[in-house]
């Protein structure tokens, strides 16, 4: 069976189920018998309505991992192990992996839902050592 080409609403209601459980868009289209990467993407340009679920799909898929967030960083089962002598030792591979693990879901939902889960970025001016900024203003009058 080769892989199909043909859009339909079905497929593209499969991406977006896929999408939204935390998967990747990659991933779906790896499976036996998928479209590739490309020919979905010409998809989302060429329907919107795919194009609109879409993007409910990548918010919805932003709040999944935000949710396995929490629960990886409250799964605490292998942090520590016993040694042949008896001793409770930390797992130090298991507790950096986690960190990865959180790490990147944090990066990836900030990117796809950046109004929800990116970094507040606030400007602020101010004057010199902190202070506020000075104004002056000239008036000169003129006779005539």
């Amino acid at each position: 069976m080769g892989r199909p080409s043909k859009y339909s609403e079905a497929i593209a209601d499969s991406i977006c189920e896929h999408i939204a459980s935390g998967k990747s868009l990659v991933s779906w289209c790896k499976e036996e018998g998928r479209p590739n990467y490309s020919t979905v993407t010409r998809w989302l340009d060429a329907h919107e309505s795919f194009r609109t679920k879409y993007v409910r799909a990548r918010e919805d898929q932003a709040d999944y991992l935000a949710e396995e967030i929490v629960q990886i960083a409250d799964d605490g089962l292998n942090d520590t192990y016993t040694d042949e002598e008896g001793n409770v030792r930390t797992n130090q591979d298991v507790i950096a992996r986690s960190r990865l693990r959180v790490d990147a879901r944090k990066w990836y939902a900030s990117k796809v839902a950046p109004k929800k889960y990116g970094d507040k970025v606030q400007q602020e001016v101010s004057g010199p050592d902190g202070g506020p900024v000075q104004q002056n203003v000239t008036v000169q009058f003129v006779d005539q």
